[in-house]
């Protein structure tokens, strides 16, 4: 009876953790992130920030992404135009100015604030909305951490800005890598040489018919010679 019991216990708990992580994978599954997660240093690219909604009873009215301009300033950054949506874009002052294609850029943008014109435009529970931006030349870092706050209509705010693998509430991240070197260009053919070796291939191809058509004319000749001897030898 109480290895009975044990069990079941046991079975309980294991039925009760699997739930809970279950559970756990689907609620960090539904952050903020933006999309592709990679991108290359020096290069542009065409972000998308992906909003989804979490709750049952309430809608996202507002998301407000920070872009860094610390260590990682971005020198151009736009928006493309979300049907429903307003943005406004803040902008800082550089202490260091950024040199772009032989010219200097002393402001950047440092945030984007995209707001719903109605009910009618909110993302709606379970449902999901993508804000794209353009943004380049990246800097040379490994990432960029995109801090975001989602709020909902129920006036909660959910603050995605925490870094690290088991962040409860994970920042975008934007990996960003090296530029490959570009392949080197194949040496250039030289005619004369092709020339050359075109005249030696058809002056060996000649030599060797010459050989073969002279051997066989010896062993004709052989056979010519044995032939002729039998015959006076009857």
């Amino acid at each position: 009876m109480r290895t009975r019991t044990a069990l079941r216990v046991a079975l309980a708990v294991a039925i009760g953790a699997l739930s809970t992580a279950v559970t756990g994978v689907g609620t960090a599954s539904a952050h903020v992130t933006v999309n592709p997660k990679d991108a290359t240093q020096g290069g542009y690219a065409k972000l998308a920030f992906r909003v989804p909604n979490e709750k049952d009873a309430a809608s996202t009215t507002r998301l407000e992404i920070v872009i860094p301009t610390d260590l990682a300033p971005i020198a151009s950054v736009s928006t493309r135009p979300v049907p429903g949506w307003t943005v406004a874009v803040e902008k800082t002052t550089l202490a260091t100015p950024l040199k772009v294609h032989d010219s200097e850029v002393t402001e950047v943008v440092s945030k984007l604030v995209w707001t719903a014109d109605g009910d009618a435009t909110q993302i709606k529970p379970h449902t999901f909305q993508e804000f794209e931006v353009s943004a380049g030349p990246l800097p040379e870092v490994d990432q960029i951490a995109f801090k975001a706050l989602q709020t909902y209509s129920d006036g909660e705010v959910v603050r995605w800005i925490d870094e690290g693998a088991d962040a409860d509430r994970p920042a975008p991240i934007l990996k960003l890598s090296k530029a490959t070197a570009a392949p080197a260009a194949p040496a250039p053919v030289n005619a004369a040489a092709t020339e050359e070796t075109g005249d030696d291939a058809e002056s060996g191809l000649a030599l060797t018919l010459g050989i073969a058509g002279l051997v066989a004319g010896v062993a004709a000749l052989v056979v010519a010679l044995l032939a002729y001897r039998r015959r006076a030898a009857a």
